[in-house]
């Protein structure tokens, strides 16, 4: 569980809630209630990847973030341009483990920009912060 200084550094950067397991679900929270938590799952699925060791893996791991998050009409469509998607098209039948290294940073980029600035004015968040806040109160109040 994180405590409320952790909860408040969350906001100096989208990387500080990407490593944190709580940060991380109130940021997929948030998202999905902006309808884009696709952002997210495919960061996670392209962090989880890269960690990827067997060859049959790779090309096994590619497939299915190809077919969930990139082809046309993936359940899951993530939003890249032509160009990259269209690199990550031609290279699926043999892809390596930086196959989606540029999709992957346009998309970090957008949940960097746009919807973790959102997220630190939502409820979402806001509510996190007061739950952390309140409970370091508690922790410091037992003689009263």
């Amino acid at each position: 569980r994180s405590n409320a200084r952790e909860t408040m550094a969350w906001s100096e950067s989208v990387d500080t809630v990407l490593a944190n397991k709580e940060g991380l679900e109130a940021f997929r929270t948030f998202l999905k209630s902006e309808f884009s938590e696709e952002n997210v799952e495919f960061w996670l699925a392209c962090e989880d990847f890269k960690k990827t060791k067997s060859s049959i893996k790779i090309a096994s791991k590619a497939r299915k973030i190809y077919s969930d998050f990139i082809q046309a009409d993936a359940p899951k469509e993530i939003n890249i341009d032509f160009h990259t998607k269209n690199d990550i098209s031609q290279n699926i039948s043999e892809p390596t483990l930086s196959c989606f290294d540029a999709a992957q940073s346009s998309i970090y980029c957008l949940m960097a920009k746009d919807s973790f600035p959102r997220f630190l004015r939502s409820e979402v968040y806001k509510e996190l912060v007061k739950k952390h806040q309140d409970r370091n109160q508690k922790r410091w109040r037992p003689f009263l």
